[in-house]
């Protein structure tokens, strides 16, 4: 690869985020890996990538780092279940953490010289997004990020779809420390990322159930049919 693209992944020390590490940069990729890990340094014993720690509600301190990435992978999240405080935090770390740093990351892109090349953003939004998962508080934080991702990629103007290209990752259950009892392994998972990521435009859907490759691309299909509506609307009356 003569012109290295970098990748930036969020959640990098966990099981899917280690995959993913491995796959693309043994395809040519610099590697810059986020992480909530506080322990982190005994993550880079692991590999030669560069490492940035970070923390929600301080998203805004990675925009330096963010600056020298192509494409981001936002796939940090949390399973968490049962209390008040769980689902303010799923929310938190699933949802809101995502949206602020793909509003900097849009920024970022907007900034850009004309002649440059798009930048991308991969969002791990889960199949939970409109599937039952058996754990209310990441069913609604994952639905939440899921509508985020879907207004973005079709409500955006048309300077902010040519600077950032926005795909959506729609997982279903793999095993990790999260979910040891997933039936999809992260090493496949992250090899299924790299490839399908290359021949879709926006919906990258890795799943054993097949309800998700119907139900998804059929939903995107609506939310674009009404988002295009809208968009109409607004543009007659504001003439």
């Amino acid at each position: 690869m003569k012109n290295k693209k970098t990748i930036g992944i969020t959640g990098a020390g966990g099981s899917l985020g280690k995959a993913l590490t491995k796959k693309f940069s043994s395809n040519g990729y610099k590697i810059i890996c986020f992480t909530h890990n506080r322990n982190f340094q005994e993550l880079v014993k692991e590999g030669t990538y560069d490492w940035v720690y970070w923390e929600c509600g301080k998203e805004f301190l990675l925009e330096s780092s963010l600056m020298k990435i192509d494409i981001l992978i936002l796939n940090h999240g949390i399973y968490e279940s049962g209390t008040e405080q769980a689902l303010e935090k799923s929310i938190e770390i699933n949802a809101i953490s995502k949206l602020k740093i793909l509003s900097l990351f849009e920024k970022i892109s907007l900034s850009q010289s004309i002649d440059s090349s798009p930048k991308e953003i991969w969002i791990n939004t889960s199949e939970a997004e409109i599937l039952p998962a058996l754990n209310p508080s990441y069913e609604i934080s994952k639905s939440l990020i899921g509508q985020i991702v879907t207004h973005k990629k079709h409500f955006n103007n048309q300077n902010e779809s040519k600077n950032l290209i926005i795909k959506k990752i729609i997982l279903g259950p793999f095993k990790s420390d999260l979910n040891p009892i997933g039936l999809l392994s992260p090493e496949l998972v992250a090899s299924l990322i790299f490839y399908i990521s290359k021949i879709s435009n926006y919906l990258v859907i890795i799943s054993p159930n097949p309800l998700s490759y119907i139900l998804f691309p059929l939903r995107e299909f609506y939310f674009f049919i009404y988002y295009n509506f809208l968009k109409s609307f607004k543009r007659i009356f504001s003439d």
